[in-house]
């Protein structure tokens, strides 16, 4: 699992980058996280992560899977 400074390697980060391999939305999402050096480390809530996107400029479905992954984080 990869390592960025900064990063809680617990929480939903940690939950998402168990899904790198995936061949899925979520494994993209994952991807794009462990790619992002100034991936939120905290807190972690699904705002946290949503404004992050959104001033990369994502797209909705890229914001959708977002919270398809963090629904599935909290059920879990």
């Amino acid at each position: 699992m990869p390592r960025r400074q900064g990063w809680t390697m617990e929480g939903f980060t940690a939950w998402l980058l168990t899904h790198l391999r995936d061949q899925s939305a979520m494994g993209d999402l994952a991807r794009m996280a462990a790619a992002d050096p100034d991936w939120p480390s905290d807190p972690d809530r699904l705002g946290t992560y949503t404004d992050h996107l959104e001033r990369r400029g994502a797209t909705r479905a890229v914001l959708e899977d977002l919270t398809d992954a963090w629904i599935r984080y909290a059920a879990r």
